[in-house]
Protein backbone atom coordinates (compact mmCIF):
# COMPACT_ATOMS: atom_id res chain seq x y z
CA UNK A 1 0.00 0.00 0.00
CA UNK A 2 1.30 3.57 -0.71
CA UNK A 3 2.54 5.35 2.48
CA UNK A 4 0.02 7.89 3.55
CA UNK A 5 1.63 11.83 2.89
CA UNK A 6 1.19 13.72 6.15
CA UNK A 7 1.83 17.38 7.13
CA UNK A 8 2.18 18.04 11.14
CA UNK A 9 0.25 21.45 11.88
CA UNK A 10 2.10 22.75 14.63
CA UNK A 11 4.82 25.17 16.71
CA UNK A 12 7.84 23.35 17.35
CA UNK A 13 5.93 21.18 20.71
CA UNK A 14 3.33 19.06 20.41
CA UNK A 15 3.58 18.75 16.46
CA UNK A 16 7.41 17.06 17.27
CA UNK A 17 6.10 15.02 20.20
CA UNK A 18 3.90 13.21 18.10
CA UNK A 19 5.73 12.80 15.30
CA UNK A 20 8.47 11.42 17.42
CA UNK A 21 5.90 9.18 19.53
CA UNK A 22 3.49 8.00 16.43
CA UNK A 23 5.17 8.65 13.17
CA UNK A 24 8.93 8.60 13.25
CA UNK A 25 9.27 4.65 12.66
CA UNK A 26 5.94 4.30 11.19
CA UNK A 27 6.29 2.79 7.98
CA UNK A 28 3.05 3.43 6.66
CA UNK A 29 3.28 6.85 7.00
CA UNK A 30 5.44 9.71 5.52
CA UNK A 31 5.46 12.91 6.56
CA UNK A 32 6.27 15.39 3.93
CA UNK A 33 6.41 18.47 6.02
CA UNK A 34 5.65 20.63 9.34
CA UNK A 35 4.01 23.87 9.29
CA UNK A 36 4.91 26.20 12.17
CA UNK A 37 3.00 29.33 13.58
CA UNK A 38 3.05 31.11 16.99
CA UNK A 39 6.56 30.85 17.73
CA UNK A 40 8.76 32.94 15.85
CA UNK A 41 11.82 32.08 13.44
CA UNK A 42 10.95 28.42 13.54
CA UNK A 43 9.59 28.20 9.79
CA UNK A 44 12.24 28.06 7.61
CA UNK A 45 14.23 25.28 9.41
CA UNK A 46 14.49 21.36 9.30
CA UNK A 47 13.50 18.76 11.75
CA UNK A 48 16.66 17.28 11.74
CA UNK A 49 17.27 13.74 10.46
CA UNK A 50 19.19 13.06 13.67
CA UNK A 51 16.31 13.05 15.14
CA UNK A 52 13.98 12.39 12.81
CA UNK A 53 15.10 8.42 12.64
CA UNK A 54 15.98 6.53 9.64
CA UNK A 55 13.06 7.21 7.71
CA UNK A 56 13.40 10.51 7.10
CA UNK A 57 17.89 10.43 7.01
CA UNK A 58 17.43 14.20 5.37
CA UNK A 59 14.98 15.58 8.53
CA UNK A 60 11.61 17.14 7.79
CA UNK A 61 11.40 20.83 6.34
CA UNK A 62 9.36 23.23 8.13
CA UNK A 63 7.38 25.64 6.31
CA UNK A 64 4.91 28.85 7.33
CA UNK A 65 1.37 27.30 8.35
CA UNK A 66 0.67 30.47 5.31
CA UNK A 67 1.34 28.04 2.70
CA UNK A 68 -0.62 24.88 3.80
CA UNK A 69 -3.21 25.02 1.18
CA UNK A 70 -0.13 24.88 -1.37
CA UNK A 71 1.99 22.28 0.23
CA UNK A 72 -1.79 20.14 0.89
CA UNK A 73 -1.92 20.12 -3.28
CA UNK A 74 1.37 20.37 -4.76
CA UNK A 75 2.68 17.68 -2.53
CA UNK A 76 -0.12 15.68 -2.82
CA UNK A 77 -1.21 15.44 0.90
CA UNK A 78 -3.68 12.66 2.08
CA UNK A 79 -3.71 13.97 6.03
CA UNK A 80 -2.94 16.61 8.00
CA UNK A 81 -2.62 16.77 12.15
CA UNK A 82 -3.25 19.67 13.80
CA UNK A 83 -0.91 19.76 16.82
CA UNK A 84 -0.34 22.93 18.50
CA UNK A 85 -2.83 24.58 21.80
CA UNK A 86 -4.69 27.54 23.04
CA UNK A 87 -6.89 28.17 20.36
CA UNK A 88 -10.66 28.63 19.71
CA UNK A 89 -12.31 25.51 19.20
CA UNK A 90 -13.72 27.55 15.78
CA UNK A 91 -10.12 28.10 14.83
CA UNK A 92 -9.50 24.57 15.01
CA UNK A 93 -12.54 23.83 12.37
CA UNK A 94 -11.75 26.47 10.30
CA UNK A 95 -8.14 24.71 9.68
CA UNK A 96 -10.20 21.99 9.25
CA UNK A 97 -12.13 23.62 6.69
CA UNK A 98 -9.11 24.87 4.66
CA UNK A 99 -7.86 21.23 4.84
CA UNK A 100 -10.95 19.46 3.76
CA UNK A 101 -11.63 22.17 0.75
CA UNK A 102 -8.07 21.54 -0.25
CA UNK A 103 -8.91 17.54 -0.37
CA UNK A 104 -6.96 16.17 2.86
CA UNK A 105 -7.98 14.45 5.72
CA UNK A 106 -8.15 16.66 8.90
CA UNK A 107 -6.59 14.53 12.24
CA UNK A 108 -6.71 15.52 15.49
CA UNK A 109 -4.60 12.69 18.00
CA UNK A 110 -5.54 11.80 21.07
CA UNK A 111 -4.10 10.33 24.24
CA UNK A 112 -3.82 6.97 23.83
CA UNK A 113 -1.19 7.30 20.83
CA UNK A 114 0.74 10.24 22.51
CA UNK A 115 0.52 9.91 25.84
CA UNK A 116 3.75 7.70 27.14
CA UNK A 117 4.35 5.51 30.52
CA UNK A 118 6.29 6.25 32.95
CA UNK A 119 7.96 3.74 35.10
CA UNK A 120 7.58 5.76 37.68
CA UNK A 121 4.26 7.84 39.14
CA UNK A 122 3.65 10.95 37.22
CA UNK A 123 1.84 13.81 38.77
CA UNK A 124 0.93 16.54 35.66
CA UNK A 125 -0.12 19.92 35.98
CA UNK A 126 -2.04 21.04 32.89
CA UNK A 127 -4.53 23.99 32.36
CA UNK A 128 -7.49 25.46 30.38
CA UNK A 129 -5.86 28.45 29.31
CA UNK A 130 -2.33 29.83 29.24
CA UNK A 131 -1.80 32.25 31.53
CA UNK A 132 -4.14 30.61 34.66
CA UNK A 133 -1.33 29.73 37.06
CA UNK A 134 0.04 26.19 36.11
CA UNK A 135 3.71 27.25 36.80
CA UNK A 136 2.29 28.50 40.37
CA UNK A 137 0.61 25.08 40.88
CA UNK A 138 3.45 22.88 39.82
CA UNK A 139 5.74 24.96 41.69
CA UNK A 140 3.39 23.96 44.56
CA UNK A 141 3.04 20.37 44.09
CA UNK A 142 6.93 19.69 43.91
CA UNK A 143 7.52 21.35 46.91
CA UNK A 144 4.78 19.58 48.74
CA UNK A 145 6.18 16.03 47.48
CA UNK A 146 9.86 17.19 48.20
CA UNK A 147 8.42 17.97 52.00
CA UNK A 148 6.94 14.82 51.44
CA UNK A 149 10.99 12.86 51.22
CA UNK A 150 10.27 12.15 47.50
CA UNK A 151 12.73 13.63 45.11
CA UNK A 152 11.26 15.18 41.92
CA UNK A 153 11.61 16.56 39.02
CA UNK A 154 9.70 18.80 36.80
CA UNK A 155 9.78 17.83 32.97
CA UNK A 156 8.45 21.15 31.25
CA UNK A 157 6.42 21.55 27.79
CA UNK A 158 8.78 21.59 25.30
CA UNK A 159 9.70 25.61 23.80
CA UNK A 160 13.14 23.90 21.54
CA UNK A 161 14.08 27.26 19.80
CA UNK A 162 17.84 26.65 19.21
CA UNK A 163 19.63 23.64 17.94
CA UNK A 164 17.06 21.41 17.65
CA UNK A 165 19.56 18.52 18.22
CA UNK A 166 21.72 19.48 20.78
CA UNK A 167 18.17 19.84 22.66
CA UNK A 168 17.32 16.62 22.26
CA UNK A 169 17.67 16.08 25.82
CA UNK A 170 18.03 19.10 28.38
CA UNK A 171 18.46 19.03 32.51
CA UNK A 172 19.18 21.99 34.75
CA UNK A 173 19.89 22.13 38.03
CA UNK A 174 21.69 25.44 38.36
CA UNK A 175 21.95 28.49 36.69
CA UNK A 176 24.95 27.71 34.46
CA UNK A 177 22.92 25.25 32.70
CA UNK A 178 20.61 28.08 31.46
CA UNK A 179 23.22 29.53 30.17
CA UNK A 180 25.11 26.61 28.65
CA UNK A 181 22.29 25.71 26.85
CA UNK A 182 21.38 29.38 25.49
CA UNK A 183 17.77 28.97 26.87
CA UNK A 184 15.27 31.89 25.71
CA UNK A 185 13.01 34.34 27.99
CA UNK A 186 10.33 32.41 27.63
CA UNK A 187 12.42 29.34 28.66
CA UNK A 188 13.87 31.21 31.25
CA UNK A 189 10.81 32.14 32.73
CA UNK A 190 9.86 28.70 33.64
CA UNK A 191 12.71 27.15 34.66
CA UNK A 192 14.26 29.35 36.99
CA UNK A 193 11.46 29.22 39.44
CA UNK A 194 11.96 25.33 40.01
CA UNK A 195 15.86 26.13 39.89
CA UNK A 196 15.32 28.72 42.76
CA UNK A 197 13.71 25.91 44.80
CA UNK A 198 16.37 23.36 44.03
CA UNK A 199 13.84 20.97 42.06
CA UNK A 200 15.65 19.71 38.63
CA UNK A 201 14.05 20.33 35.36
CA UNK A 202 14.24 18.14 32.76
CA UNK A 203 13.19 19.51 29.00
CA UNK A 204 14.04 19.48 25.27
CA UNK A 205 12.46 17.50 21.95
CA UNK A 206 12.40 13.99 22.48
CA UNK A 207 9.95 13.49 25.57
CA UNK A 208 10.61 9.62 25.63
CA UNK A 209 13.85 9.90 25.73
CA UNK A 210 13.79 12.92 28.59
CA UNK A 211 11.54 10.73 30.58
CA UNK A 212 13.95 7.87 30.92
CA UNK A 213 16.50 9.83 31.79
CA UNK A 214 14.59 11.52 34.86
CA UNK A 215 13.90 7.96 35.72
CA UNK A 216 16.74 7.38 36.96
CA UNK A 217 17.01 9.93 39.57
CA UNK A 218 13.51 10.39 40.87
CA UNK A 219 10.91 9.12 42.71
CA UNK A 220 8.13 11.19 41.04
CA UNK A 221 8.13 12.98 37.53
CA UNK A 222 6.35 15.70 37.62
CA UNK A 223 4.79 17.04 34.33
CA UNK A 224 4.41 20.78 33.86
CA UNK A 225 2.31 21.53 31.28
CA UNK A 226 2.71 24.26 28.76
CA UNK A 227 0.02 26.63 27.34
CA UNK A 228 -3.37 24.43 27.19
CA UNK A 229 -2.02 21.74 25.83
CA UNK A 230 -2.34 17.42 27.73
CA UNK A 231 0.15 15.89 29.04
CA UNK A 232 2.67 13.98 26.85
CA UNK A 233 2.55 11.59 29.94
CA UNK A 234 0.09 9.21 31.26
CA UNK A 235 -0.61 10.78 34.37
CA UNK A 236 -1.35 8.99 37.81
CA UNK A 237 -2.74 12.14 39.03
CA UNK A 238 -3.66 14.97 36.82
CA UNK A 239 -3.79 18.09 37.98
CA UNK A 240 -6.01 21.37 35.75
CA UNK A 241 -5.97 25.04 36.32
CA UNK A 242 -9.00 27.10 35.37
CA UNK A 243 -8.95 31.25 35.12
CA UNK A 244 -12.17 32.81 36.66
CA UNK A 245 -10.87 36.09 34.74
CA UNK A 246 -11.73 34.11 31.81
CA UNK A 247 -15.14 32.30 32.70
CA UNK A 248 -16.21 30.13 29.84
CA UNK A 249 -13.47 29.15 28.28
CA UNK A 250 -13.33 26.19 29.95
CA UNK A 251 -15.58 24.95 27.24
CA UNK A 252 -14.31 27.04 23.92
CA UNK A 253 -10.85 26.26 23.81
CA UNK A 254 -8.55 23.58 22.55
CA UNK A 255 -7.44 21.46 23.85
CA UNK A 256 -8.30 22.89 27.08
CA UNK A 257 -11.70 21.19 26.89
CA UNK A 258 -9.27 17.51 26.79
CA UNK A 259 -7.73 18.54 30.06
CA UNK A 260 -11.46 19.41 31.85
CA UNK A 261 -12.57 15.99 30.48
CA UNK A 262 -9.47 14.04 32.03
CA UNK A 263 -8.93 16.20 34.82
CA UNK A 264 -8.97 14.38 38.63
CA UNK A 265 -8.26 18.21 40.62
CA UNK A 266 -9.45 21.00 39.57
CA UNK A 267 -7.52 24.17 40.75
CA UNK A 268 -9.53 27.41 40.48
CA UNK A 269 -7.18 29.92 41.18
CA UNK A 270 -7.45 34.15 40.92
CA UNK A 271 -10.23 33.75 43.08
CA UNK A 272 -9.20 36.71 44.94
CA UNK A 273 -9.21 39.25 42.16
CA UNK A 274 -11.86 37.73 40.36
CA UNK A 275 -15.49 38.19 39.76
CA UNK A 276 -17.38 35.87 42.80
CA UNK A 277 -19.93 35.25 39.76
CA UNK A 278 -17.30 34.04 37.43
CA UNK A 279 -15.79 31.66 39.50
CA UNK A 280 -19.54 30.47 40.23
CA UNK A 281 -19.92 30.16 36.30
CA UNK A 282 -16.36 28.53 36.02
CA UNK A 283 -16.79 25.49 38.79
CA UNK A 284 -20.59 24.88 37.50
CA UNK A 285 -18.75 24.73 33.86
CA UNK A 286 -15.82 22.49 35.14
CA UNK A 287 -18.49 20.58 37.01
CA UNK A 288 -20.87 20.29 34.07
CA UNK A 289 -18.13 18.65 32.17
CA UNK A 290 -16.51 16.62 34.77
CA UNK A 291 -18.56 15.77 38.21
CA UNK A 292 -16.40 13.79 39.78
CA UNK A 293 -13.20 15.85 39.62
CA UNK A 294 -12.08 17.64 43.00
CA UNK A 295 -12.18 21.21 43.05
CA UNK A 296 -9.82 23.57 45.42
CA UNK A 297 -10.21 27.49 45.27
CA UNK A 298 -6.84 29.15 44.97
CA UNK A 299 -5.44 32.23 45.20
CA UNK A 300 -2.18 33.98 43.46
CA UNK A 301 -1.07 36.70 45.85
CA UNK A 302 1.25 39.13 44.83
CA UNK A 303 4.63 39.83 46.69
CA UNK A 304 6.86 43.24 45.52
CA UNK A 305 10.25 43.87 47.49
CA UNK A 306 9.23 47.74 48.06
CA UNK A 307 5.77 49.03 47.47
CA UNK A 308 6.22 52.11 48.32
CA UNK A 309 8.69 52.56 45.54
CA UNK A 310 5.75 52.20 42.61
CA UNK A 311 3.34 54.96 44.32
CA UNK A 312 2.63 57.87 42.82
CA UNK A 313 5.08 56.55 39.79
CA UNK A 314 4.56 56.52 35.90
CA UNK A 315 5.30 52.81 35.40
CA UNK A 316 6.03 50.28 32.34
CA UNK A 317 4.55 47.33 32.94
CA UNK A 318 6.25 44.10 31.93
CA UNK A 319 4.14 40.64 31.57
CA UNK A 320 4.82 37.38 30.64
CA UNK A 321 4.53 37.63 26.87
CA UNK A 322 2.29 33.93 26.03
CA UNK A 323 -0.49 34.87 28.45
CA UNK A 324 -0.55 38.48 26.62
CA UNK A 325 -0.08 36.92 22.82
CA UNK A 326 -1.94 34.00 21.96
CA UNK A 327 -3.52 33.72 25.75
CA UNK A 328 -5.59 36.93 24.88
CA UNK A 329 -5.44 38.10 28.58
CA UNK A 330 -5.20 42.11 28.67
CA UNK A 331 -3.40 42.32 31.41
CA UNK A 332 -1.77 40.46 34.17
CA UNK A 333 -0.32 40.52 37.76
CA UNK A 334 2.24 43.85 36.98
CA UNK A 335 -0.74 45.41 36.34
CA UNK A 336 -2.25 44.52 38.63
CA UNK A 337 0.70 45.51 41.24
CA UNK A 338 0.54 48.62 39.16
CA UNK A 339 -3.09 49.79 40.48
CA UNK A 340 -2.82 48.42 43.98
CA UNK A 341 0.41 49.66 44.83
CA UNK A 342 -0.71 53.46 43.78
CA UNK A 343 1.06 53.58 40.30
CA UNK A 344 0.47 57.15 38.83
CA UNK A 345 0.42 56.26 35.24
CA UNK A 346 1.16 52.93 33.72
CA UNK A 347 2.75 54.27 30.20
CA UNK A 348 1.70 52.43 27.35
CA UNK A 349 4.75 51.22 25.74
CA UNK A 350 3.80 51.05 21.98
CA UNK A 351 5.41 54.51 20.85
CA UNK A 352 8.27 53.03 22.11
CA UNK A 353 7.98 49.53 20.58
CA UNK A 354 11.27 48.26 17.95
CA UNK A 355 11.56 45.52 15.80
CA UNK A 356 10.19 42.61 16.67
CA UNK A 357 8.23 44.19 19.76
CA UNK A 358 6.41 46.54 17.39
CA UNK A 359 5.57 43.09 15.50
CA UNK A 360 4.03 41.86 18.09
CA UNK A 361 1.62 44.31 18.48
CA UNK A 362 0.79 44.75 15.04
CA UNK A 363 -0.04 41.08 15.53
CA UNK A 364 -1.64 41.00 18.70
CA UNK A 365 -3.39 44.32 19.18
CA UNK A 366 -5.25 43.07 22.13
CA UNK A 367 -2.17 43.21 23.78
CA UNK A 368 -2.64 46.91 24.52
CA UNK A 369 -0.65 48.91 27.11
CA UNK A 370 1.44 46.39 29.05
CA UNK A 371 4.79 45.37 27.28
CA UNK A 372 5.08 41.21 26.69
CA UNK A 373 8.20 39.95 27.86
CA UNK A 374 8.97 38.37 24.16
CA UNK A 375 12.67 36.68 24.08
CA UNK A 376 12.80 33.80 21.46
CA UNK A 377 16.54 34.47 20.30
CA UNK A 378 18.61 36.98 21.01
CA UNK A 379 17.28 39.26 18.57
CA UNK A 380 14.21 39.64 20.21
CA UNK A 381 15.68 40.11 23.15
CA UNK A 382 17.59 43.27 22.24
CA UNK A 383 14.63 44.58 20.60
CA UNK A 384 12.74 43.96 24.25
CA UNK A 385 15.98 45.74 26.09
CA UNK A 386 15.53 48.74 23.53
CA UNK A 387 12.15 49.04 23.77
CA UNK A 388 12.15 49.06 27.78
CA UNK A 389 15.38 51.71 28.23
CA UNK A 390 13.51 54.09 25.33
CA UNK A 391 10.25 53.91 27.37
CA UNK A 392 10.10 57.74 29.44
CA UNK A 393 9.11 55.97 32.99
CA UNK A 394 10.06 56.63 36.57
CA UNK A 395 9.99 52.88 37.09
CA UNK A 396 9.87 49.30 35.55
CA UNK A 397 7.47 46.64 37.09
CA UNK A 398 7.94 43.26 35.92
CA UNK A 399 6.19 40.28 36.27
CA UNK A 400 7.99 37.86 34.44
CA UNK A 401 9.03 34.97 36.57
CA UNK A 402 12.45 35.97 36.32
CA UNK A 403 14.89 38.26 36.76
CA UNK A 404 15.16 40.11 33.69
CA UNK A 405 18.47 42.32 34.81
CA UNK A 406 20.40 38.82 34.56
CA UNK A 407 19.73 38.62 30.83
CA UNK A 408 19.27 42.00 29.41
CA UNK A 409 20.44 45.55 30.66
CA UNK A 410 17.56 47.88 32.15
CA UNK A 411 18.42 51.60 32.49
CA UNK A 412 16.02 52.47 35.20
CA UNK A 413 14.44 51.08 38.26
CA UNK A 414 12.69 48.07 38.66
CA UNK A 415 10.57 45.98 41.16
CA UNK A 416 10.03 42.71 40.43
CA UNK A 417 6.31 40.87 41.19
CA UNK A 418 5.98 37.51 42.43
CA UNK A 419 3.15 35.40 42.51
CA UNK A 420 2.70 31.88 44.62
CA UNK A 421 -0.35 29.78 44.87
CA UNK A 422 -2.42 29.68 48.31
CA UNK A 423 -5.14 27.35 48.52
CA UNK A 424 -8.15 28.67 50.12
CA UNK A 425 -10.09 26.04 52.66
CA UNK A 426 -10.39 22.16 51.81
CA UNK A 427 -9.50 20.11 50.07
CA UNK A 428 -5.87 21.46 49.71
CA UNK A 429 -2.81 19.98 47.37
CA UNK A 430 -1.33 18.88 50.21
CA UNK A 431 -3.88 16.84 51.72
CA UNK A 432 -4.74 15.44 48.20
CA UNK A 433 -1.29 14.39 47.34
CA UNK A 434 -0.83 12.77 50.68
CA UNK A 435 -3.73 10.80 50.30
CA UNK A 436 -2.30 9.72 46.73
CA UNK A 437 1.47 9.48 47.48
CA UNK A 438 1.66 9.05 51.33
CA UNK A 439 4.17 7.30 52.88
Amino acid sequence: MAKIRTIIMGAAGRDFHNFNTFYRDNDAYEVVAFTATQIPNIEGRKYPGALAGALYPEGIPIYPESELETLIQEEKIDQVVFAYSDVPHEYVMHKASIVNAAGADFRLMGTNKTMIKSTKPVVAVCAVRTGSGKSQTTRRVSLILRDMGYKVAAIRHPMPYGDLVKQKVQRFADYADLDKHECTIEEREEYEPHLDNGIIVYAGVDYEAILREAEKEVDIVLWDGGNNDFSFYDPDLLIVVADPHRAGHETRYYPGETNVRLADVFVINKVDTADPEKVIAVRDNLHKLNPDAMVIEGASPLFVDDSEAIRGKRVLVVEDGPTLTHGEMAYGAGFVAARRFGAGEIVDPRPYAVGSIKATYEKYPGTGTILPAMGYGEAMMHDLEETINKADVDLVISATPIDLTRIIKINKPIQRVRYELQEIGEPTLETILSSKFGK
